[in-house]
């Protein structure tokens, strides 16, 4: 399943290979988190020059000096550091074309109109605020249950859960109507905001 092409159906301005690369490295994060416990991860994907404007580093920008080219996210190499940034504080921001431009960020958008669910942190609330603010599509790794969620418009728009397939056992925190999709081959379930 391409978990992408079913987030960003009816969607403006989502690339589905970026995201779908991105849900990828989040999924590993995932997994790391189910296993080790304790990191989470926030990536801002597109919109990037209005996302760069509502955040600041929040230390040095470990990637700020390299040349785009040598940033592609589908590079192994360029996986294998946000894999090991992701430890960091702050979020990634990867253009709509794949490459990502800074991480450690801390996003300052206005949170006011947000509504999330009960014991959602302050990742998810950037993810909802900068999505609200901007056409960027963020994407969290909850450091607490490894959920990766996917947020649009300031809203939560989908959730992978990995390893459950007992679709009765999963309470979504998505709001309205959804779609709950098994992939038995990643052992995970996808689901997704009916649009």
């Amino acid at each position: 399943m391409k978990m992408a092409a079913v987030i960003c159906k009816e969607r403006t301005k989502c690339n589905p290979e970026v995201l779908e690369t991105v849900l990828e490295i989040a999924m590993t994060i995932s997994r790391r988190t189910a296993e080790r416990g304790g990191t989470g991860a926030l990536f801002v994907v597109s919109d990037e020059e209005a996302v760069l404007n509502k955040s600041t580093p929040l230390i040095l920008d470990p990637l700020a000096n390299y040349p785009k080219e040598q940033k592609d996210i589908k590079d192994a190499n360029v996986q294998g550091t946000i894999n090991e940034l992701s430890k960091l504080d702050g979020a990634f921001v990867i253009s709509a074309e794949g490459y990502v431009l800074s991480a450690a960020r801390y996003i300052e958008a206005n949170s006011q109109n947000i509504n999330l669910p009960m014991g959602f942190g302050t990742r998810h609330m950037a993810a909802a605020s900068i999505t609200e603010q901007t056409d960027a599509v963020a994407i969290v790794v909850s450091e607490s249950d490894g959920v990766v969620r996917v947020f649009k418009d300031g809203e939560l728009i989908s959730e992978i859960i990995s390893g459950t397939t007992d679709l009765d056992k999963i309470k979504p925190h998505i709001m309205g109507k959804y779609e709950k999709i098994v992939d038995n081959d990643l052992n995970l379930t996808l689901v997704v905001k009916r649009a």
